[in-house]
């Protein structure tokens, strides 16, 4: 759900559509007086201006609502809604879109369009806010100069990559966007800061009324490419000196990367899997990632903080859900490093899945026989008449 649409700052961004009638001689010079304080931040350099504008809080939301139509179409809603419901991770009641729509709207000060290559100030922002929210969008346009961000933030079918690639470019806005206002690159390093930071952040949000009750899932979902990211980017600026970013051949694949960048640097891919039989049965089919995988482990145990310091072991996976008459059913593969990681995730996680069944269905987890490691967790209807032939991988995994 976090990746139904690229770039909504979860504290005060979003996208807009090319300036006619909003175009702001304030704005334009507030956008050139820190054009070079961003150059400076995120070790990149503008190869041409910043188109800019001002834009109503009105066009945001109408705006909004056409990016969520156009990148979370109902039958992806309904696939996304459907899986994080059978693994208990969003109420049935829940309406997805249409809480999206009111996080994005929730803070909203400024925003960069890659479509339109233009930066946004939304009318009546609050002018330190505005500032920041600048910075930080300010990054995405000099990204958008050396990388492809409307490519990346469309990938289909893999949105645990999506996520890894999200969390890159949030990750250096973030980072960048402090070191806007406070230049000693120093001070990221200094014992404490970066702990501080991430509580300001959460605690921040924490007053924001529509994210506060948001459900868990969503509420890490929209905190972690931020947050996350700029943990990732903080490692890659002490591993990669003189490269400020990542090019398209040396992105990080997945979430794990993300949370671990050893296994990115020692260059543990994720393993593809692949379903044998078309997809044209399925409703909807993607990746979860290990990001995923330790949320619900947090929901699944009652809450509390998501802890994502040790691997998980996670080596890649793939899930389908299925229409039936009583229900969706998802069929959920899940690669692993070792038996360890495999018999750790079904002793805990498996285990509380089995522990908490939805009435009218019935749910397992099972090991599988192949050349490594596979879990296979199936949510289905008691009645559904697939339980007699799982859909299965191909043959290699």
């Amino acid at each position: 759900m976090r990746r139904a649409f690229f770039g909504l700052i979860l504290l005060a961004a979003c996208r807009g559509t090319p300036p006619a009638r909003g175009q702001s001689p304030d704005l334009a010079k507030l956008v050139d007086s820190l054009r070079p304080v961003v150059e400076r931040a995120a070790g990149l350099s503008f190869r041409g201006p910043t188109r800019s504008a001002i834009k109503t809080r009105e066009e945001v939301r109408a705006f909004l609502l056409g990016k969520l139509e156009q990148d979370f179409p109902p039958v992806r809603q309904e696939g996304v809604e459907a899986v994080y419901r059978l693994l208990g991770m969003i109420p049935d009641s829940l309406d997805l879109k249409e809480l999206l729509l009111e996080l994005y709207t929730e803070q909203v000060a400024g925003f960069y369009d890659p479509e339109a290559s233009t930066l946004y100030g939304v009318e009546g922002a609050e002018p330190t806010a505005l500032r920041f929210v600048l910075a930080h969008e300010l990054v995405h346009a000099l990204q958008h100069q050396y990388l492809p961000l409307d490519s990346l933030m469309r990938l289909r079918g893999s949105a645990d990559e999506q996520t890894a690639a999200q969390a890159v470019l949030e990750g250096q806005a973030t980072v960048a966007s402090i070191l806007a206002f406070v230049p000693d690159r120093a001070i990221l390093l200094q014992p404490g800061f970066w702990a501080m930071a991430r509580e300001q952040v959460r605690n921040q949000a924490a007053t924001m009324a529509v994210f506060s009750r948001a459900p868990l899932a969503v509420r890490e979902g929209m905190v972690f490419p931020y947050l996350g990211g700029a943990e990732f980017m903080r490692w890659w600026d002490s591993a990669h000196a003189g490269q400020p970013l990542p090019t398209l051949a040396t992105m990080p694949r997945s979430t794990e990367h993300i949370l671990h960048p050893a296994r990115y640097a020692a260059g543990d891919a994720p393993v593809p899997l692949r379903f044998a039989e078309p997809a044209a049965e399925a409703m909807y089919e993607d990746t979860f990632g290990e990001l995923e995988i330790q949320v619900l482990a947090t929901v699944l145990r009652g809450g509390g903080e998501v802890l994502t310091g040790t691997p998980a072991g996670w080596g890649g996976d793939r899930f389908r859900v299925y229409r039936s008459g009583a229900g969706p059913a998802l069929v959920w593969y899940l690669a692993w490093d070792d038996s360890t990681s495999a018999a750790r995730f079904r002793g805990t996680t498996g285990v509380r899945l089995l522990a908490a069944p939805r009435p009218g269905y019935r749910t397992t987890v099972e090991a599988m026989a192949g050349p490594r490691p596979i879990t296979r967790i199936v949510i289905a209807p008691a009645d559904w008449s697939r339980w007699n032939r799982l859909p299965m991988l191909t043959k290699s995994e």
